[in-house]
């Protein structure tokens, strides 16, 4: 069995217990573009203790279940991820924004917070609309494409890496900007003199950045060496040998080709 302990790195954790995404997310660790940190390098650098993190997540886990979507294929995990995480994202950006102009109308005289609240929330959605739209009519049918080859198609950009390595880095910024809310909303609490519309709107963001980081989580982390391990089995064939994985520039361990694993 499975223990969560300190040298478990952020993403490892979420693939084995996906209910530690929230837990993480309440405690400010970052799983989804700073998942390759262990658990305790993660607390000690905001200042938890990460022996008493861990027991207190060990409780969390005593029961859990893996998560499905790890032993997903390619093309079956792009899937998932539209429907789980795209189609809510198209309606909830909409609709939170209009919260957010009903909000400022009503309540940003006497918070004029608002306004920056406002703005945040529009560059949010102005980062995250086209990167879906990326997502589904660029990335996604490249790698179904992929998956549904014996050998690698050929891509006018060449490799997937090329592709993939713009979302990585548009997955950094609208973490940052979801971080920046985050801190403009006090963690998204409304003021005592804040409307159920406002408290609505708070909470509604709130859920946004919670789905966006396993979204996030599930790309980076699982969705994206996948398809480069996949592109590299393809290729590799061809080049008589090993290719090392580098989806942030930085050299990863060299992925084991089909002759490594006898096949």
């Amino acid at each position: 069995m499975v223990k969560i302990d300190v040298s478990m790195t952020l993403a490892e954790a979420v693939n084995r217990f996906p209910q530690l995404a929230r837990k993480f997310a309440e405690r400010g660790l970052d799983y989804c573009c700073g998942g390759g940190r262990t658990i305790g390098e993660a607390c000690a650098q905001i200042g938890l203790d990460p022996p008493a993190i861990v027991a207190e997540l060990a409780a969390v886990t005593a029961t859990a279940e893996p998560a499905k979507w790890m032993t997903m294929p390619a093309d079956m995990l792009v899937g998932h991820i539209e429907v789980t995480h795209h189609r809510y994202l198209w309606d909830e950006l909409t609709r939170v924004a209009k919260l957010v102009d009903k909000i400022v109308m009503a309540h940003g005289e006497r918070h004029p917070e608002l306004v920056e609240i406002a703005l945040c929330f529009s560059q949010v959605q102005a980062d995250l609309e086209p990167h879906l739209a990326k997502e589904e009519r660029v990335l996604f049918p490249m790698i179904r494409a992929l998956a549904a080859s014996a050998d690698a198609p050929s891509f006018d950009g060449g490799s997937l890496r090329n592709p993939i390595s713009v979302m990585l880095s548009e997955h950094d910024a609208v973490g940052e900007l979801l971080a920046t809310l985050r801190r403009l909303t006090n963690d998204y609490t409304p003021p005592p003199d804040g409307c159920a519309t406002y408290a609505a709107c708070f909470a509604a963001m709130a859920e946004i950045e919670a789905d966006t980081h396993l979204h996030i989580h599930k790309e980076n982390n699982v969705l994206f060496p996948l398809v480069l391990r996949l592109e590299t089995e393809h290729v590799a064939p061809e080049r008589g040998g090993k290719r090392l994985v580098d989806i942030r520039g930085e050299l990863l361990a060299p992925v084991a080709t089909p002759a490594d694993r006898g096949g």
